[in-house]
Parts: C-alpha cells; sequence; structure tokens
C-alpha cells in the first residue's frame, strides 16, 4: 500500500485487525474499533459512518498507544476503563474483574429467586458477597426497587470501583459498601439472598490461563485456592448462618469444580433443592441451594 495512501478509519481498521490477528486477540476487529472509537471519543457505532475519513495526528497517535498495549496482553476492558454487563456500562480499572457474560447467568438466577420470595416478601435483603466492580450488587438493586443490597469485598480498592459505579447507576440509598472477608464485619442481619461469584480458579489451573488475564486480572479475585473450592468453602457455613429459612444461596463456579460445590454443600446439610444452572455455553455456572427450614 503506498505510503501516500491516507490513514482513513477504514484503512485505520483494517490494518489493525489484521496486526491483533497476529497478536492472537481473539476478537481482533471488535477490538480494533474499540479502541479507535475510545480515540475519537466517540461511539463505536459512528466509526461505520467514518470509513473515508482520516483521524487528526493526536487521535492517531493515541490509538497507535493503545494498540500497543494491546498488541501486549492489556485486556480492552481496562484500556478503555469500563466495560457492558447486563446491558448496563461499569467502570472497570485492574483492582477488579473484568465482568463476562457467564456471570450474566448468576444475575438471572438472582432475580428468579427473588421472584420466588417477594410473593411474601416484596423488601429483600440480598447480600452480594466479593462484589468486585458491584456489577451483581446494582443490577440486583437496578431490577429489584424494594431490595436493598450489601456488597461486601476484601479489597479497598474493589470497593472504590464498585462505589463509583453505584454513584453511576444511582442506586446509592439501597447498596450498602462493606469491606470485610465474607461477613467478618459484617453486623448480624440475615439475608433473603446470598449471591457470590468467588475466586474458584484452582493454582495448577492458574498456571494455564491466557496471559490477558494471567497479568493483568487481580489474583486475589480469581485463585480460590490449590483446589479452586477453598473460599467456598469457607462460605457455604457463613452463609448457611446468614440466610433466613427458605433462602437462597447461589454461587459462579467452574464447570471443574460442579460436583466438589455440591459435596461441600451437602456436608453442611444445611441446604436443600441443590441443583446447578448451565451457560450459554452448555457448561455447569451457578450452584443454587435452598436454606432449610429451621
Amino acid at each position: 500500500m503506498p505510503e501516500t495512501e491516507a490513514w482513513t478509519v477504514g484503512r485505520l481498521l483494517k490494518w489493525t485487525t489484521d496486526f491483533l490477528k497476529q497478536k492472537d486477540s481473539t476478537s481482533p476487529r471488535l477490538d480494533a474499533e474499540v479502541l479507535l472509537a475510545t480515540a475519537r471519543d466517540c461511539e463505536r457505532i459512528e466509526l461505520y459512518t467514518a470509513f473515508d475519513e482520516e483521524p487528526a495526528e493526536a487521535i492517531r497517535t493515541k490509538f497507535r498507544e493503545l494498540v500497543r498495549r494491546r498488541a501486549e496482553g492489556e485486556p480492552v476492558a481496562y484500556l478503555v476503563g469500563h466495560r457492558e454487563f447486563f446491558s448496563l456500562p461499569f467502570k472497570v480499572t485492574r483492582d477488579v474483574l473484568i465482568p463476562r457474560p457467564e456471570t450474566e447467568l448468576l444475575v438471572v438466577a438472582l432475580l428468579d429467586a427473588a421472584k420466588e420470595l417477594s410473593v411474601r416478601k416484596p423488601a429483600l435483603s440480598i447480600a452480594d458477597v466479593g462484589t468486585g466492580s458491584g456489577i451483581v450488587a446494582i443490577c440486583a438493586a437496578k431490577n429489584l426497587p424494594h431490595c436493598h443490597v450489601t456488597a461486601i469485598d476484601v479489597s479497598s480498592e474493589a470497593l472504590a470501583i464498585a462505589r463509583a459505579n453505584v454513584e453511576t447507576h444511582g442506586v446509592g440509598e439501597r447498596v450498602e459498601l462493606v469491606e470485610s472477608d465474607l461477613f467478618a464485619q459484617v453486623d448480624d442481619r440475615r439475608f433473603d439472598l446470598i449471591a457470590s461469584n468467588p475466586p474458584y480458579v484452582s493454582e495448577p489451573e492458574m498456571r494455564e490461563l491466557r496471559a490477558d488475564v494471567a497479568n493483568y486480572e487481580p489474583h486475589l479475585a480469581l485463585c480460590g485456592g490449590p483446589t479452586g473450592t477453598e473460599i467456598i468453602q469457607r462460605l457455604v457455613p457463613t452463609a448457611a448462618e446468614r440466610l433466613v429459612a427458605g433462602g437462597y444461596l447461589l454461587l459462579e463456579i467452574s464447570p471443574m469444580i460442579d460436583r466438589q460445590t455440591h459435596d461441600i454443600i451437602k456436608a453442611h446439610g444445611g441446604f436443600e433443592a441443590l441443583r446447578t444452572l448451565k451457560d450459554l455455553a452448555g457448561h455447569a455456572r451457578v450452584v443454587v441451594a435452598k436454606r432449610r427450614a429451621e
């Protein structure tokens, strides 16, 4: 291609897509579009009406830097500072996990359980353990206008991001943020629903993760210990103590620990109606357990 040819939006996207494909990006075209839209400070869809436009040098310089960092493995969500989840935008930094589509099943399971429980108790009390950027807590508050959510995380840095997202979505009156290791710093209140996307990657699996996950996302939020179930083993008994009779515990899991998670919950004896929900790929993803009547 002659050097005199202009670096239009269309040419930048084509070249960057080919370049990122060589760097093993799983979505090179999408990455290119998101990064260029960020550099241009526009919506991604606006690129499609600007293919023949030549961005200013300042925009191309910013774009080149974003592409360089993406090629080195930095996730797009961290580069642009946000990620969509459950049709809502969320701020993300390297202090929190990047929201994943699979976690939407946890939200759906929570809303389904809430629908059942709200027949006899409209104003539900919900705990989101390991809230991270606050996605589950905020989605619950946005979709259940009469609920109160206690969003818990051991990381003060993660809670700062969650707080920003809570403010953005205007649910501050119904989402309480608590810095705590599980329920250690939470008062003796009880909950109708406890949801958690805990660290569940085992130490051997951590060594097999893609570089863009292993090198950038917080290990504290990923690694569940030698087997991946260590946090779940601690959470199940405390959740049983904190749930009202007939309340629900909902856990996002790895398909590799589905059986072990069932065994942990069964061994406690405080739960019934235990089942696993599968995600769109057919993988075991969310375990749902109902607290026994007292």
